[in-house]
This record gives structure tokens, sequence and C-alpha cells, in this order.
């Protein structure tokens, strides 16, 4: 695997992110910085503040204090549709697709391409299934051959790479993704681990939240920890082990943040 170029400017940045809830301090000035090509992986154990962060980042949540970045430019997100016009797409961890609809359906759910009058709005299927079938490629996912099956009859590791492209699809800078491997059987989450290889490799900003540590040594350029809403430490590739993303995550060594 290639390094990052660190010296490149971050398409995301955040800088002292706060909220609360009532008197709960979820994120308490919190930083982080996410490149092209690169993959930043959030750590931390439940009630850290990732999933906060994450929907922070999203427009799900506005945060109190701080402000973000896109390609160096201040923004204001204050809603979903806001993060997906500046290229943020997400991946929740329940995936959002709807079972009795095929592949191309959820790629292109309330995304349709229609036709014009001429066609009277019909459906253009055949446009929507060769797009579907060159992000696919583009992202090297080989096990969709049938796209004209229902995604409730596909595996998990199949249904997460249905809602990895679907993010992909609308060329976004940045793909967030919550738990992408969690449930998955070996063969599965290997299938999900190459596809996020495969985003950075296309110069996408990766953020993945992820309890499985083995995962985040294996695919993480950078790792993020978070505790009690604070970022505690920050590591790069090869500059630390498990034993050390542990000590961050419980606080138990005090040289760890």
């Amino acid at each position: 695997m290639g390094s990052t170029n660190t010296n490149s400017q971050p398409v995301l940045e955040l800088i002292n992110i706060s909220k609360h809830f009532g008197g709960v301090h979820a994120l308490e000035s919190v930083s982080l910085a996410v490149r092209p090509g690169e993959v930043v992986a959030l750590v931390g154990d439940n009630g850290a503040g990732k999933s906060t962060l994450v929907k922070t980042i999203a427009g799900i949540n506005m945060p109190d204090a701080g402000e973000m970045r896109v390609n160096g430019a201040k923004v204001r997100i204050t809603a979903p549709h806001d993060a997906m016009r500046l290229g943020i797409q997400t991946v929740y961890q329940d995936l959002a697709l709807c079972d009795n609809l095929d592949t191309v359906q959820n790629l292109f759910l309330g995304r349709e391409l229609q036709g014009g009058i001429l066609t009277a709005g019909r459906l253009r299927r055949a446009d929507m299934e060769s797009r579907a079938r060159k992000v696919l490629r583009e992202l090297g996912v080989s096990t969709l051959r049938d796209l004209t099956v229902p995604v409730g009859s596909l595996s998990g590791g199949q249904r997460q790479s249905v809602a990895i492209c679907r993010s992909v699809l609308w060329e976004p800078k940045v793909v967030l993704l919550d738990e992408p491997t969690a449930a998955l059987g070996v063969a599965q989450r290997k299938e999900v681990m190459a596809l996020i290889m495969r985003l950075r490799q296309t110069n996408h900003g990766v953020i993945v939240i992820s309890h499985d540590l083995a995962d985040v040594q294996e695919m993480a350029d950078t790792v993020v920890v978070l505790r009690l809403g604070r970022k505690v430490a920050e590591f790069s590739r090869g500059t630390f082990s498990r034993d050390d993303l542990v000590s961050a995550i419980t606080g138990l060594s005090a040289s760890a943040a």
C-alpha cells in the first residue's frame, strides 16, 4: 500500500468541534483532517463520541463550536443536503437499503434518471444500469453480477458494497463509513476491506468508525482515538501497536495520550 501525501491540503478539516446535548459534552474541541487518498479511522469505546462526530460532519448534528473546512474553505453544514452538496457522503451501519428493490434501484433511489417530455418521463433503466456497472467496475466489485436481484437476498458483504457504491455514484470527496465490517464473516470482511482500499486508491478521503482494531491496523493511514468526547491520541500508520490503541482507548496509560 502506498503512503498518503501528508503535504497535500486536507479535503476535509475539523477544527475544535464541540457538541453538547444539554449538560452532556458529547464532543469537546475535536480536531482532525482527512486528505485525498487517506483512510482515517475513528476508534473509542461506546459513548466516546465517534457517531456524534460523524453525524456532525454529515449534517445531522450542528456543532456548538468550532469550524469545518472543505478544500481549505470554511463551510457551514446545517443539514444532510449541505454535506452532500459539498461532496460528503455517509454510509450508516443500517445501510438504509430497500430489500425489495434491486441493486440499480437502490443505487439511484430518489435520484432516478428520467427521460424528457417525449418519453413521458420514463425511467432510463439502461442508462442507470450502465452507470451502475461502471461504478462497480471502478471500485473492483466483482461479486454483484446480477443487478436485477433484490438486495434483500444478497450477502452482508454484497449489501455493504451496494451501500458504498451508492455513496460513490455521485463523485464525493469524502466517504464516511460507520462500522462497515461489523457482523460480517471472514470472506465478506475481506471483500469490504478491499473496497475501502479501492476508495483510497481512487483518491477519496475516507473516515471509518470501527471497533475492530485488526481492521484498523490493516486499513488506516491515521487513527484518531476518542474518549469521553475528547481526542486523546492520533497515530500514523506504522507508529503504533494494538496495545497502544487499547491504552489510548481505555486511558490506562497516560503516555498514550
